[in-house]
């Protein structure tokens, strides 16, 4: 097993921290679903070639590594609002709608809509051109059943 690369010690970390993380895991992420590479590979890739400064690292590694760790509890989710088998969605629609309901599920002090408009935004900038709408459908519905007393509020 390779070790991971030394992260430096930040004293807070910004919102365009997480969103820059968000946005590399998926990245991972995607080349994970592609590839079928070793995670841990991986995410060595990414720590060497990002400044690591500017990205929440620890939610990087945490979604690059507890996402496929949690794979099935986190479709679950969102597979009964979908219109089509998990196998037919589009590589980046699937990897956003894993993030984001893992978010859901184990990230209860992300708000629920921050969690929704960073999947939407990283869609928006790696997706399919309408493919922000089908994710904000199926990621509404998934809120109500992880997050309904949170959207009560």
């Amino acid at each position: 097993m390779t070790e991971s690369a030394p992260v430096p010690k930040t004293a807070k970390l910004n919102a365009s921290a997480c969103h820059k993380a968000r946005q590399l895991a998926l990245q991972a992420l995607y080349q994970w679903e592609l590839s079928q590479a070793d995670i841990q590979t991986i995410e060595l890739q990414y720590l060497q070639d990002i400044n690591i400064r500017k990205v929440d690292v620890a939610l990087f590694r945490e979604l690059l590594h507890q996402v496929p760790a949690n794979l099935a509890q986190v479709e679950q989710q969102f597979q009964p609002f979908l219109d089509r088998p998990v196998r037919k969605l589009d590589p980046i629609e699937l990897t956003t709608l894993r993030i984001a309901s893992y978010e859901l599920l184990f990230r209860h002090e992300v708000p629920f809509k921050v969690v929704i408009n960073e999947a939407l935004e990283l869609n928006k900038r790696f997706g399919a051109e309408a493919a922000h709408k089908y994710i904000n459908g199926v990621l509404g519905k998934t809120a109500q059943c992880c997050r309904g007393s949170e959207l009560k509020s």
